[in-house]
Protein backbone atom coordinates (compact mmCIF):
# COMPACT_ATOMS: atom_id res chain seq x y z
CA UNK A 1 0.00 0.00 0.00
CA UNK A 2 3.01 2.14 0.78
CA UNK A 3 4.29 2.06 -2.46
CA UNK A 4 0.57 2.29 -4.56
CA UNK A 5 0.97 5.65 -2.18
CA UNK A 6 3.70 6.76 -3.70
CA UNK A 7 3.44 6.16 -7.13
CA UNK A 8 -0.25 7.64 -7.01
CA UNK A 9 1.54 10.52 -5.61
CA UNK A 10 3.93 10.70 -8.53
CA UNK A 11 1.70 10.62 -11.69
CA UNK A 12 0.00 14.28 -12.51
CA UNK A 13 -3.29 15.00 -12.27
CA UNK A 14 -5.81 17.84 -13.90
CA UNK A 15 -6.89 20.14 -11.04
CA UNK A 16 -10.69 19.27 -10.50
CA UNK A 17 -13.47 21.19 -11.85
CA UNK A 18 -15.12 24.07 -9.10
CA UNK A 19 -18.32 21.46 -8.90
CA UNK A 20 -16.01 18.42 -7.98
CA UNK A 21 -14.29 20.74 -5.16
CA UNK A 22 -17.49 21.94 -3.84
CA UNK A 23 -18.95 18.28 -3.45
CA UNK A 24 -15.66 17.12 -2.12
CA UNK A 25 -16.24 15.89 1.82
CA UNK A 26 -12.85 15.10 3.28
CA UNK A 27 -13.46 12.11 6.43
CA UNK A 28 -10.37 12.42 9.08
CA UNK A 29 -9.55 8.79 9.64
CA UNK A 30 -9.22 8.56 13.32
CA UNK A 31 -8.68 12.19 13.56
CA UNK A 32 -5.13 14.14 13.09
CA UNK A 33 -2.46 12.24 14.65
CA UNK A 34 0.85 11.02 14.68
CA UNK A 35 0.54 8.35 17.74
CA UNK A 36 3.68 10.48 19.19
CA UNK A 37 2.22 13.65 19.92
CA UNK A 38 -1.48 13.31 19.25
CA UNK A 39 -2.71 9.58 19.48
CA UNK A 40 -5.25 8.62 17.24
CA UNK A 41 -9.35 8.69 18.41
CA UNK A 42 -8.61 11.39 20.75
CA UNK A 43 -10.59 14.48 21.45
CA UNK A 44 -7.64 16.65 20.28
CA UNK A 45 -7.16 14.49 17.11
CA UNK A 46 -10.53 15.56 16.09
CA UNK A 47 -10.07 19.07 17.70
CA UNK A 48 -7.25 19.24 15.03
CA UNK A 49 -8.98 17.95 11.98
CA UNK A 50 -12.46 20.15 12.88
CA UNK A 51 -10.98 23.60 13.43
CA UNK A 52 -8.87 23.13 9.87
CA UNK A 53 -11.97 22.58 8.39
CA UNK A 54 -12.37 19.21 7.82
CA UNK A 55 -15.66 18.34 7.19
CA UNK A 56 -15.80 14.60 9.27
CA UNK A 57 -14.14 12.66 11.80
CA UNK A 58 -13.99 8.83 11.62
CA UNK A 59 -14.49 7.07 15.02
CA UNK A 60 -14.26 3.22 16.41
CA UNK A 61 -16.69 2.11 18.42
CA UNK A 62 -15.32 -0.30 21.46
CA UNK A 63 -17.52 -1.41 24.81
CA UNK A 64 -16.14 -1.74 27.94
CA UNK A 65 -16.92 -4.20 30.47
CA UNK A 66 -20.13 -2.17 31.83
CA UNK A 67 -21.10 -1.36 28.20
CA UNK A 68 -20.17 2.02 28.21
CA UNK A 69 -18.86 2.49 24.16
CA UNK A 70 -15.89 4.35 23.98
CA UNK A 71 -13.44 5.30 20.83
CA UNK A 72 -10.67 2.81 20.16
CA UNK A 73 -10.08 0.92 17.14
CA UNK A 74 -8.35 -1.93 18.46
CA UNK A 75 -9.59 -4.57 21.06
CA UNK A 76 -6.71 -3.16 23.46
CA UNK A 77 -4.96 0.00 23.61
CA UNK A 78 -1.66 -1.55 23.47
CA UNK A 79 -0.62 -0.81 20.38
CA UNK A 80 -1.21 3.30 20.81
CA UNK A 81 -1.27 3.63 24.33
CA UNK A 82 0.79 0.38 25.91
CA UNK A 83 -2.12 -1.23 27.93
CA UNK A 84 -2.36 -4.66 26.68
CA UNK A 85 -5.75 -5.45 28.88
CA UNK A 86 -8.65 -5.71 26.32
CA UNK A 87 -11.37 -2.72 26.09
CA UNK A 88 -13.93 -5.41 26.67
CA UNK A 89 -11.97 -6.86 29.90
CA UNK A 90 -12.19 -3.34 31.34
CA UNK A 91 -14.70 -1.33 33.56
CA UNK A 92 -15.02 2.27 32.10
CA UNK A 93 -14.02 3.82 35.53
CA UNK A 94 -11.01 1.19 34.88
CA UNK A 95 -10.11 2.01 31.27
CA UNK A 96 -10.54 5.96 32.59
CA UNK A 97 -8.04 5.91 34.73
CA UNK A 98 -5.29 3.59 33.06
CA UNK A 99 -5.85 5.78 29.64
CA UNK A 100 -7.90 9.03 30.00
CA UNK A 101 -7.07 9.75 26.57
CA UNK A 102 -9.78 7.19 25.04
CA UNK A 103 -12.95 9.50 24.93
CA UNK A 104 -16.17 7.83 25.13
CA UNK A 105 -19.00 7.76 22.33
CA UNK A 106 -20.78 10.58 24.50
CA UNK A 107 -18.18 12.97 24.97
CA UNK A 108 -17.73 12.56 20.69
CA UNK A 109 -21.19 13.56 20.24
CA UNK A 110 -21.23 16.24 23.07
CA UNK A 111 -18.38 17.69 21.34
CA UNK A 112 -18.83 17.25 17.38
CA UNK A 113 -22.38 15.85 17.35
CA UNK A 114 -24.64 18.43 14.38
CA UNK A 115 -21.16 20.46 13.43
CA UNK A 116 -19.29 17.73 12.39
CA UNK A 117 -20.18 14.41 10.28
CA UNK A 118 -19.73 11.59 12.28
CA UNK A 119 -18.22 8.15 10.61
CA UNK A 120 -18.91 6.27 13.41
CA UNK A 121 -17.68 2.36 12.38
CA UNK A 122 -18.87 -0.71 14.66
CA UNK A 123 -16.29 -2.86 15.66
CA UNK A 124 -16.26 -6.82 16.10
CA UNK A 125 -16.96 -7.59 20.00
CA UNK A 126 -15.57 -10.69 21.74
CA UNK A 127 -18.51 -10.99 23.73
CA UNK A 128 -21.68 -9.24 22.21
CA UNK A 129 -24.69 -8.06 24.47
CA UNK A 130 -26.73 -6.78 21.05
CA UNK A 131 -29.82 -5.97 23.15
CA UNK A 132 -27.77 -3.77 25.58
CA UNK A 133 -25.91 -2.49 22.99
CA UNK A 134 -28.67 -1.75 20.64
CA UNK A 135 -30.50 0.45 23.31
CA UNK A 136 -27.29 2.43 24.11
CA UNK A 137 -27.02 3.46 20.91
CA UNK A 138 -30.24 4.46 20.12
CA UNK A 139 -29.80 6.44 23.52
CA UNK A 140 -26.60 8.15 22.51
CA UNK A 141 -27.75 8.88 18.42
CA UNK A 142 -31.07 10.11 19.01
CA UNK A 143 -30.68 13.89 19.49
CA UNK A 144 -28.55 13.50 16.30
CA UNK A 145 -30.61 12.99 12.52
CA UNK A 146 -28.98 9.66 10.62
CA UNK A 147 -27.45 10.26 7.56
CA UNK A 148 -27.95 14.24 7.74
CA UNK A 149 -25.44 14.14 10.76
CA UNK A 150 -23.42 10.33 10.60
CA UNK A 151 -23.19 7.41 8.95
CA UNK A 152 -22.47 4.65 10.60
CA UNK A 153 -19.53 2.19 9.30
CA UNK A 154 -18.95 -1.61 9.57
CA UNK A 155 -16.59 -4.53 7.77
CA UNK A 156 -18.83 -7.03 8.67
CA UNK A 157 -22.60 -5.88 7.59
CA UNK A 158 -23.77 -8.60 10.35
CA UNK A 159 -22.89 -5.64 12.87
CA UNK A 160 -25.97 -3.80 11.57
CA UNK A 161 -28.25 -5.34 13.74
CA UNK A 162 -26.93 -3.22 16.39
CA UNK A 163 -28.30 -0.76 15.02
CA UNK A 164 -31.74 -1.40 13.00
CA UNK A 165 -33.15 1.08 14.14
CA UNK A 166 -31.82 3.36 11.94
CA UNK A 167 -32.50 3.75 8.21
CA UNK A 168 -30.55 1.49 5.78
CA UNK A 169 -29.38 5.04 3.74
CA UNK A 170 -27.51 5.90 7.08
CA UNK A 171 -25.18 2.32 6.93
CA UNK A 172 -21.69 2.13 4.82
CA UNK A 173 -19.82 -0.99 4.66
CA UNK A 174 -16.51 -0.78 4.02
CA UNK A 175 -14.68 -3.74 2.02
CA UNK A 176 -11.02 -4.62 1.98
CA UNK A 177 -10.86 -7.60 -0.51
CA UNK A 178 -14.56 -8.45 -0.56
CA UNK A 179 -15.54 -5.69 -2.56
CA UNK A 180 -17.47 -7.58 -5.09
CA UNK A 181 -19.27 -9.20 -2.79
CA UNK A 182 -19.91 -6.02 -0.05
CA UNK A 183 -21.08 -3.69 -3.22
CA UNK A 184 -23.65 -6.42 -4.25
CA UNK A 185 -24.94 -6.47 -0.66
CA UNK A 186 -25.10 -2.50 -0.12
CA UNK A 187 -26.83 -2.31 -3.46
CA UNK A 188 -29.43 -5.19 -2.69
CA UNK A 189 -29.86 -3.45 0.85
CA UNK A 190 -30.12 -0.43 0.00
CA UNK A 191 -27.09 0.64 2.09
CA UNK A 192 -25.99 4.55 1.99
CA UNK A 193 -23.00 3.31 -0.04
CA UNK A 194 -19.70 1.54 0.25
CA UNK A 195 -16.26 2.36 1.32
CA UNK A 196 -12.75 0.73 0.27
CA UNK A 197 -9.08 1.62 -1.13
CA UNK A 198 -9.20 3.99 -4.01
CA UNK A 199 -7.61 1.40 -6.25
CA UNK A 200 -10.22 -1.82 -5.15
CA UNK A 201 -13.61 0.58 -5.55
CA UNK A 202 -13.42 1.09 -9.82
CA UNK A 203 -15.18 3.24 -11.90
CA UNK A 204 -17.28 0.64 -12.78
CA UNK A 205 -18.49 0.14 -8.73
CA UNK A 206 -19.01 3.75 -8.90
CA UNK A 207 -21.34 3.60 -11.74
CA UNK A 208 -23.47 0.73 -10.50
CA UNK A 209 -24.01 2.73 -6.52
CA UNK A 210 -24.52 5.79 -8.49
CA UNK A 211 -27.34 4.18 -10.48
CA UNK A 212 -28.64 3.07 -7.08
CA UNK A 213 -28.70 6.54 -5.80
CA UNK A 214 -25.13 5.61 -3.67
CA UNK A 215 -22.22 6.82 -2.82
CA UNK A 216 -18.14 5.91 -2.44
CA UNK A 217 -15.96 6.45 0.06
CA UNK A 218 -12.33 6.00 -0.59
CA UNK A 219 -9.65 5.46 1.87
CA UNK A 220 -6.36 6.27 2.04
CA UNK A 221 -5.92 9.82 -0.41
CA UNK A 222 -2.77 11.59 0.99
CA UNK A 223 -1.12 13.40 -1.69
CA UNK A 224 -2.58 16.01 -3.73
CA UNK A 225 -2.27 13.81 -6.85
CA UNK A 226 -4.44 10.73 -5.18
CA UNK A 227 -6.83 13.49 -3.67
CA UNK A 228 -7.42 15.06 -7.67
CA UNK A 229 -7.75 11.46 -8.95
CA UNK A 230 -10.46 10.58 -6.49
CA UNK A 231 -12.31 13.55 -7.18
CA UNK A 232 -11.89 13.62 -10.79
CA UNK A 233 -13.63 10.66 -11.53
CA UNK A 234 -16.57 11.46 -9.15
CA UNK A 235 -15.76 10.40 -5.63
CA UNK A 236 -17.10 12.56 -3.16
CA UNK A 237 -15.88 10.97 0.35
CA UNK A 238 -12.36 11.34 1.00
CA UNK A 239 -10.96 8.90 4.00
CA UNK A 240 -7.43 10.12 5.01
CA UNK A 241 -5.00 9.76 7.71
CA UNK A 242 -3.81 13.53 5.89
CA UNK A 243 -7.21 15.07 6.50
CA UNK A 244 -5.81 18.71 7.63
CA UNK A 245 -3.04 18.70 4.80
CA UNK A 246 -5.92 17.31 1.67
CA UNK A 247 -8.45 19.75 3.54
CA UNK A 248 -6.27 22.65 2.48
CA UNK A 249 -5.15 21.57 -0.81
CA UNK A 250 -9.06 21.21 -1.61
CA UNK A 251 -9.40 24.45 -0.38
CA UNK A 252 -6.34 26.62 -1.85
CA UNK A 253 -7.25 25.07 -5.33
CA UNK A 254 -11.11 26.22 -4.62
CA UNK A 255 -10.24 30.04 -3.66
CA UNK A 256 -8.06 29.44 -6.97
CA UNK A 257 -10.98 28.70 -9.00
CA UNK A 258 -12.88 31.20 -7.81
CA UNK A 259 -10.63 34.02 -7.98
CA UNK A 260 -9.74 33.58 -11.84
CA UNK A 261 -14.05 33.51 -11.89
CA UNK A 262 -14.06 36.97 -10.78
Amino acid sequence: MAFVDKTTALIPRRVPDRQALERCRIISHRGEHDNTNVMENTLQAYDIATAAGVWGIEADIRWTADLVPVICHDTSPARVFGIATAVSDLSFAQLRAQVPLIPTLQEVIDAFGGNTHLMLELKAEPRPQQAGQREILQTLLAPLAPARDYHILALDPALFEQVDFLPKNCLFPVAQTNVALLSRLSIERAYGGLGGHYLLLTDRLRQCHEAAGQRLGTGFPGSKNCLFRELNRGIEWIFSNNAVEMQSVRDQHLAMLSRSVQ
